[in-house]
């Protein structure tokens, strides 16, 4: 039953999990990471972005030569003769590479795939390595099939030539050859020469709008009045106070403030046809302990069944306000069938000093309880503050740049995110091996792409103009810093059993380092206003 607003902003640390796809640095290195240096802490959700993708364009992996259909050599083989490359710009940070290959090039690898058939080819009548004439070769192997092994070498020798163009720009495993074999073999087979078209990512450029626009930044933070250290300390003493009492059973009155009642809610619908109504899911509930002191009710609830009394049902409609958490039920009108299975009052101890103890430990007065409590909320309420700050100001950075994002790098980003979001499912529902298949399946990885797209895109956006910023300003960390975080969370590794990248590890590090570099930056020379809602 979701009768409590849950718009309050609620400090919980929410590192995403170590996604399955990369080795990632274990959760608590990231959080002793804060603790042990004087860098901001990173929002809540600026951490998970730094997790999952290089923050600068230093960190991307770039290519010359990658894998593809056929095996590429990464040392670029002598041609007898030079190729064609005509490169095309295309959207997504794409580059088109149409290559033509001389027949010059062609009638050479032709006959090295001759010699190459000519050492492994047991043809009867002649002893393994003899000269076999071409003729015979041909046709005991089969001039298909060596036409075939003629274009793989012709794309294996010419491929890291047509790339060398983009040396330094493609993203590493980002290019493939888009042109189909057949129309490859038909080409070859007809003209003598060989077509071919490659597509491959570049990094994406960061454009500023207006330029340097970072530099200026006039951001407002929405701060929730309930991570007020003064109020939240008095809320937190007044909810140890009702957990040291005891609940008695109501049986001669109904519903005061200040009780707790035990309730079976339902509600449906307010329609003009009646029979248009429908049952509201989220608002049933069997058995819902209901504290009437809770300040986070649905608006309107409580004063409707004040009085109520142990098995009696009331009826009554309500309006759910347009800043409800859950979308589909904002400014619904909602009819609530609410019957009351008992009533309890409490009956608290006397608070004074004599409860210090139980109430914080240590503490030997209700005011040492006071103050201790109001330190301990101080300290959320500045890291929710520095939270919220992050957030709007990464918010703010993903609307001030336009960036043409590679789809290959959008795709990284989402399955490293999806592989997050696997584990986190998997450590509170404790998937089996066909739930957890059926959810790593092509098809789901997909659909969360797409569904997620707005999501991803941001993230990418944020990290990538984090860092440019970074790059920009000339921002630095100390070597020291960087290579006791390394070692931390390496031994962080260990100590869990688990497996790691070194030099993964490394990158990692430096992109939160420099993700917090920047976010102290842009702190210092943003217009920031704070405001209660």
């Amino acid at each position: 039953m979701e009768l409590l607003s849950s718009t309050a902003f609620q400090f919980k640390p929410s590192l995403s999990p170590l996604s399955p796809l990369s080795s990632s640095i274990p959760v608590s290195s990231h959080l002793r990471l804060k603790k042990s240096t004087n860098f901001y802490k990173l929002a809540s959700v600026s951490r998970q972005f730094l997790i999952h993708r290089p923050l600068t364009q230093r960190n991307f992996n770039y290519c010359t030569v990658s894998a593809s259909a056929v095996a590429l050599n990464t040392e670029m083989d002598n041609l007898p003769a030079d190729i064609e490359v005509t490169e095309t710009e295309e959207p997504s940070s794409r580059i088109r590479l149409s290559v033509k290959v001389p027949p010059v090039v062609c009638e050479d690898c032709y006959k090295r795939v001759i010699v190459e058939f000519m050492k492994l080819a047991k043809v009867p009548g002649f002893r393994p390595g003899k000269n076999v004439p071409e003729s015979i070769l041909v046709n005991y192997v089969g001039k298909k099939k060596v036409r075939r092994a003629t274009i793989e070498s012709i794309l294996k020798r010419t491929l890291p030539h047509a790339m060398s163009s983009v040396t330094g720009r493609a993203l590493k495993d980002s290019f493939r050859i888009v042109s189909k074999f057949s129309e490859m073999e038909e080409s070859y087979s007809l003209l003598n020469f060989l077509r071919y078209d490659v597509v491959v990512d570049v990094a994406p450029e960061v454009k500023w709008i207006p330029e340097n626009g970072y530099k200026n930044m006039k951001i407002v933070v929405e701060i929730d009045r309930d991570i007020d250290a003064q109020r939240a300390s008095e809320e937190e003493l007044k909810r140890r106070h009702k957990a040291l009492g005891s609940l008695r059973i109501i049986t001669d009155r109904g519903l005061q403030v200040g009780d707790v009642a035990v309730l079976d809610i339902s509600a449906t619908t307010i329609e003009q046809d009646k029979s248009n109504a429908k049952i509201i899911p989220s608002a049933e509930s069997k058995g819902f302990y209901f504290d009437t002191e809770d300040d986070k009710l649905l608006p309107g609830f409580l004063n409707s069944i004040i009085g109520i009394q142990r098995g009696e049902t009331k009826s009554f409609a309500l309006v759910f306000p347009e800043s409800w958490k859950q979308e589909n039920l904002r400014g619904v009108h909602a009819q609530f069938t609410v019957e009351c299975k008992e009533l309890f009052y409490r009956d608290l101890p006397e608070l004074n000093d004599s409860l210090s103890e139980r109430l914080f430990p240590e503490c030997s007065t209700l005011n040492e309880v006071r103050e201790s409590l109001l330190q301990r909320c101080k300290e959320v309420e500045q890291t929710a503050k520095e939270q919220a700050t992050d957030n709007a100001i990464l918010d703010m950075l993903c609307k001030m740049i336009e960036v043409d994002i590679p789809q290959s790098f959008f795709e990284e980003q989402g399955r490293q995110l999806y592989g997050a979001k696997l584990l986190e499912i998997q450590a509170n529902m404790k998937l089996n091996e066909e739930q957890l298949g059926s959810l790593s399946s092509p098809k789901a990885v997909n659909e969360y792409l797409e569904r997620q797209r707005e999501n991803i895109t941001n993230v990418i956006k944020q990290n990538l103009a984090v860092g440019d910023i970074f790059k920009r300003e000339n921002l630095q960390y100390s070597t020291e810093d960087l290579v006791k975080e390394v070692e931390n969370s390496i031994e962080e590794f260990k100590r869990h059993k688990q497996e790691y990248d070194e030099e993964r590890v490394r990158e990692q590090v430096q992109e939160i380092l420099e993700g917090a570099k920047v976010l102290e930056w842009l702190r210092e020379h943003a217009d920031i206003q704070y405001i209660t809602r």
